[in-house]
């Protein structure tokens, strides 16, 4: 009998132990399976911007640039009466809407070898190497899928897109108005957006941090800042389309504002 108990205990044990690390680790399996996944299918930046016109800001309620809160048409000509615009100085760019990265392509190429120091397949026609964000894109798969990630691609008034450059984000005390009625500020190679959209803004940065590790997307001194604007100006019906949106074309679900969009539902 001594035996027989003996051998069932040693069965039994390894069940127990499995069990056991299974409940333990129960939040750790959770967590992996949240685990937020990038851009997969579309290594195209041409690509992305055509679906996000055609497919993602399809509707004219939708059409209406970040930066500015500016109405566009079809021909993504920008209606300036519609948000109290007045161009600074490219009156032609001013215009046009433009798919501007919110994280900007530099902020996050950087991180790779190609945009820092070129790879010997980066040779134009006459012979000569050539680096940054051309390099990455002709030679790095996973800068393609970051770069044409549409969770990270806005539209934007082309004059601002192009004077944003590749500027990190902040508050900015006082300051002016360049835009006439626009309400971003850009001063000192900073950005600081409209209120109305501080919110989505962190939430991509978050979202690219997370689904593009290592890549160095969310400095110390922003996280902060951002975390604020996150819960400021929490998400709105529109916020949570657009990302149902783009998640059935791109593949992935952007989990930083899915979560918070079921929070909205409750």
């Amino acid at each position: 009998m001594k035996q027989k108990s003996k051998r069932l205990s040693l069965l039994i044990l390894p069940i127990l132990l499995i069990l056991a690390a299974v409940i333990s680790t129960s939040g750790v399996v959770i967590a992996a399976d949240m685990a937020q996944v990038g851009n997969t299918t579309n290594d195209s930046f041409s690509k992305s911007k055509k679906l996000l016109h055609k497919a993602i800001y399809k509707d004219p309620t939708s059409r209406q640039d970040i930066y500015c809160g500016c109405q566009y048409d079809e021909q993504k000509e920008v209606d300036f009466t519609s948000c109290g615009y007045t161009p600074q100085k490219d009156n032609k760019r001013a215009h046009r809407i433009e798919w501007e990265h919110v994280v900007p392509a530099e902020a996050f190429g950087q991180s790779f070898p190609e945009w820092r120091n070129g790879h010997p397949d980066c040779v134009d026609n006459r012979g000569r190497s050539f680096k940054g964000r051309k390099c990455a894109e002709k030679v790095n798969p996973e800068y393609r899928l970051m770069q044409a990630d549409m969770f990270n691609l806005y539209p934007a008034v082309g004059e601002v897109n192009g004077l944003r450059s590749n500027y990190s984000m902040a508050m900015i005390p006082g300051g002016q108005f360049r835009f006439g009625e626009c309400k971003t500020k850009i001063e000192d190679r900073k950005v600081e957006p409209r209120p109305e959209v501080r919110g989505a803004i962190a939430r991509t940065y978050m979202y690219m941090d997370s689904a593009y590790q290592g890549r160095g997307i969310i400095s110390n001194k922003n996280e902060k800042l951002f975390r604020a604007w996150d819960k400021t100006d929490p998400v709105n019906e529109w916020e949570c389309e657009r990302a149902r949106r783009i998640a059935r074309i791109q593949g992935n679900i952007n989990q930083v504002v899915d979560q918070a969009c079921r929070a909205l539902q409750k």
